[in-house]
């Protein structure tokens, strides 16, 4: 049966792009108090792997290392449009289409990522992730802009709270890299939800302050390391002053996309407020460059708990061959997996949205043939504010005269006794 699809209609100026982090113009009393000699650390010494450097040079000759490897110099030179992209890569068809129709829906790539990038291959999976194509156009069945409902659970401003002992905590709408599958590109890179006032981010701070049942502080957006460190301390300081914050979880795409990020500076002030989780996002092995590395080592090194989040996506990472090699890698550098995102439905997104059938394929795929630690949860994020819903293959087969009926990965049937 053929599903109805229409044609998206957007209008350009809600994605208006900005060329700069948000800034902090104006600290509070509070930041002030914050301010520490350590953070004014020299940033010296980061891996630059001969493909960037070779990038570099055809691309921005002239430009320095120390140049090169400065994250705001990343994010003020990120490919922005595809009069920028096509500089760099030979644009196929559906490329050029998308360009055709001139809706401006936002890019970012910023020069580093941007080297990683196959300029022939169209079908390169980390080209996929990055370069908008006529089919993010089509609106399918099911496809809303906020698909989790999380406006609907946002109590404040900046803050959605939908599990009892959790809030999530939208920093920023700034993000360094626009992956065309965002769940939150309702609010990624939209002018008027780019910038988080001050007084916002003191309000949510005080509904979290308001509601002692609240442990744990997930901090996301947008993306919170584009933040300066300063205004990044001055959250973590808020939320860590709070008795009842257990522990306080970053979610960032960062060291995938701007691994330059990770300074000395950055994780000296982190490791302040622990205890501090990273949740990074990664797509795929080729992610794993020399300076992603280094990146998640530092990290590691500074006493952060790191997990990766990746979704599943249809060309990109939907084998088991694919998705091992990723989780393997990761575990290098001391990412343990944490979740396999079922890809959310947001407009546009069919043709990066697998069969359920191939998450727990993946699943089947790895249990029994490689680490525990390599295996993640298979979720999806419930449509319409539903949350996270685990799903596995079917190891319980049953019950019979007081066993389980069990399925272990070889396919064979064990029996265990269940009784009371």
């Amino acid at each position: 049966m053929k599903t109805k699809k229409t044609q998206l209609s957007i209008s350009s100026s809600l994605y208006e792009v900005i060329d700069e982090p948000p800034p902090f113009s104006v600290p509070s009393e509070r930041l002030q108090k914050l301010t520490e000699p350590s953070l004014e650390l020299n940033y010296t010494g980061f891996a630059v792997s001969d493909n960037s450097l070779s990038f570099r040079d055809r691309n921005f000759p002239g430009v320095s290392l120390a140049e090169w490897t400065d994250w705001k110099w990343q994010i003020r030179n990120s490919y922005t449009s595809f009069n920028k992209l096509e500089k760099i890569i030979n644009l196929s068809e559906d490329e050029k289409g998308f360009k055709e129709q001139s809706l401006n829906l936002p890019i970012r790539i910023t020069p580093y990522y941007a080297s990683l990038l196959d300029a022939d291959d169209s079908l390169q999976p980390l080209r996929k992730t990055m370069v908008p194509v006529l089919n993010e156009l089509v609106v399918s069945p099911g496809e809303e802009s906020d698909p989790l409902g999380e406006e609907h659970d946002s109590p404040v401003p900046l803050i959605v709270h939908r599990y009892p002992d959790r809030a999530l905590f939208l920093v920023t709408g700034f993000c360094s890299a626009f992956c065309r599958y965002c769940t939150r590109s309702h609010m990624v890179s939209k002018k008027d939800k780019m910038h988080s006032r001050t007084s916002e981010i003191d309000n949510a701070i005080d509904y979290i302050r308001q509601h002692p049942e609240i442990r744990d502080v997930i901090i996301s957006g947008g993306d919170p390391l584009t933040l300066e460190d300063s205004r990044l301390e001055y959250i973590l300081s808020g939320l860590r002053a709070i008795e009842h914050v257990e522990f306080i979880r970053i979610g960032t795409k960062v060291p995938a996309v701007l691994p330059m990020r990770i300074t000395p500076a950055l994780v000296q002030m982190i490791k302040k407020y622990h205890p501090v989780f990273m949740s990074l996002h990664f797509t795929h092995p080729s992610e794993l460059t020399p300076e992603t590395r280094e990146a998640c080592n530092r990290l590691a090194d500074a006493g952060i708990p790191l997990g990766s989040q990746t979704v599943l996506m249809e060309g990109i990472n939907n084998s088991v061959e694919v998705y091992k090699k990723l989780t393997h890698e990761l575990l290098k550098v001391r990412v343990r997996p944490y979740y396999l995102y079922q890809c959310d439905p947001i407009p546009g997104s069919a043709h990066f949205r697998t069969k359920v059938e191939d998450g727990l394929k993946i699943i089947r795929g790895l249990r029994g043939f490689t680490s525990g630690y390599a295996i993640p949860q298979f979720v999806i994020d419930a449509p319409k504010g539903g949350g996270k819903i685990p799903l596995l293959p079917d190891y319980v087969v049953g019950k019979e005269n007081g066993d389980v009926v069990l399925r272990n990965y070889e396919n064979k049937i064990f029996r265990y006794p269940d009784y009371t």
